[in-house]
């Protein structure tokens, strides 16, 4: 998939836990835990804008594009 998630990346430099993120987020605690550990989970938009509007930030802070090129030296090295 060539858009990732880093949403473990956001949450741990808020400082907070995954619980403490589903719960101001309001989304479902398995959406919740599986953006946190799975890169390659994208958020539905319906998520994407409860997080957005919660901690009024862009979906840029959220997700990000691989160019095609890096997924396939990921694929290569393993």
């Amino acid at each position: 998939m060539p858009i990732r998630n880093k949403v473990k990346q956001f949450v741990d430099g808020l400082g907070i836990t995954r619980y403490r993120f589903q719960k101001d987020t309001g989304i479902a605690p398995s959406t919740a835990y599986n953006l946190y550990d799975n890169p390659d989970w994208i958020p539905q938009v319906t998520a994407l804008n409860k997080i957005c509007d919660y901690y009024r930030v862009q979906p840029s802070e959220l997700i990000y594009w691989v160019p095609p090129e890096e997924i396939e030296e990921d694929k290569e090295d393993k």
